[in-house]
This record gives C-alpha cells, sequence and structure tokens, in this order.
C-alpha cells in the first residue's frame, strides 16, 4: 500500500503546506516551526559558546599574552641595550678626550724638542758662520794687506820707470820713502 506523501508532510510540518505538498511562504516564518528553531538556535549558541570558552579563547588568550610577553621582554631588552650605549657613549667619549689631552701633550713635547734641536741647529749654525766670517776677515785683511804691498810695489816700480823714463835719477830710497809717505795719506 503506498502512503500519500501530502498527509505526511501535513503531520510533519504543521499547516504551512498546500494540498500539493509545498511549503507556504517562507518556511523560516511558519509561526508553526518556532518554537523547534529556538530549540536549535539555543543549542547552536551553548555549542558555539563552549567551543569559544574552551578551545578558541584559551588559545588567543594565550598568543596575546605570550607577545605581551615578548612585547615587555623585548622592552626591557632595549631599555638595557640603550643604557649599554649610552655607557659605551661615555666611555668613547671619556677616552677620546683623554686621547685629544695625550695627543696634545705629544704635540707639545714634539714642538719643544723640534725648538731645541732648531736652537742647538741655529747655535751651531750661527757659531760655523762666526767662524768662517772671521776666517773671511783674516784672508781679507790678508789679501788687503798683499794687495796694498803689490800696490805699493807696482807703485815704486813705476815711479822709478817714470823717473828714470823722464831723464832723472832717482835713488830707490827716495822713491820709496816718497810712495809710502803718499800711501798712508
Amino acid at each position: 500500500m503506498a502512503t500519500d506523501p501530502i498527509p505526511v508532510l501535513e503531520e510533519a510540518a504543521g499547516l504551512c503546506v498546500n494540498e500539493h505538498g509545498g511549503a507556504i511562504g517562507m518556511p523560516q516564518l511558519c509561526a508553526d516551526w518556532i518554537p523547534n528553531q529556538i530549540f536549535w538556535l539555543l543549542v547552536s549558541l551553548v555549542v558555539i559558546y563552549f567551543i569559544l570558552a574552551k578551545i578558541a579563547l584559551p588559545r588567543i588568550g594565550a598568543v596575546l599574552a605570550e607577545r605581551k610577553g615578548t612585547i615587555t621582554n623585548d622592552l626591557a631588552a632595549a631599555e638595557e641595550l640603550k643604557l649599554k650605549a649610552l655607557a659605551a657613549e661615555k666611555v668613547y667619549n671619556d677616552a677620546l678626550a683623554t686621547a685629544r689631552t695625550e695627543a696634545a701633550k705629544i704635540v707639545a713635547a714634539a714642538k719643544a724638542d723640534i725648538q731645541k734641536e732648531l736652537d742647538a741647529a741655529t747655535a751651531k749654525a750661527d757659531a760655523e758662520i762666526s767662524a768662517k766670517a772671521s776666517e773671511s776677515e783674516k784672508k781679507i785683511a790678508e789679501i788687503k794687506a798683499g794687495a796694498l804691498e803689490a800696490v805699493e810695489a807696482v807703485a815704486k816700480d813705476t815711479a822709478a820707470e817714470l823717473v828714470g823714463y823722464l831723464g832723472g835719477s832717482a835713488d830707490a830710497a827716495a822713491i820709496d820713502a816718497a810712495v809710502t809717505a803718499r800711501v798712508k795719506g
């Protein structure tokens, strides 16, 4: 015996089915099905609540706590590194100031040494110049004396030759006396 599908649908669905077995309007809005829908809505909400409360939210909370801990640790490490950098900068500045002071001392010492060497070299050069100047003065005096003697000799010879050429006879003592008197001024 074959069962007619329309009475089965009417029993199952209530009055929201037409005589051909089709739904009248939207089944979600059928007043006869609302208690059933509310039941399943509450069951779905409870299941979702337990899934979120027992599985998803603890995992999200753990991830957030881990991130917060990582951020806190990173901030603490950054602060520590900042303090180390400031200390290193202070040490660097102190070392730089010390190096500049030492460099200034070395430059001053080098200048003093160079000045001493320069003074010694200048004194030595002055002494050498003085010795050469006095030696040169002696040589000039010798040359001058030799030149005066040579001029006197040439003057005496020239005077003797002139006197002889002019026809006179002059003795050597008279010519020497006349040239010597004239040279002395």
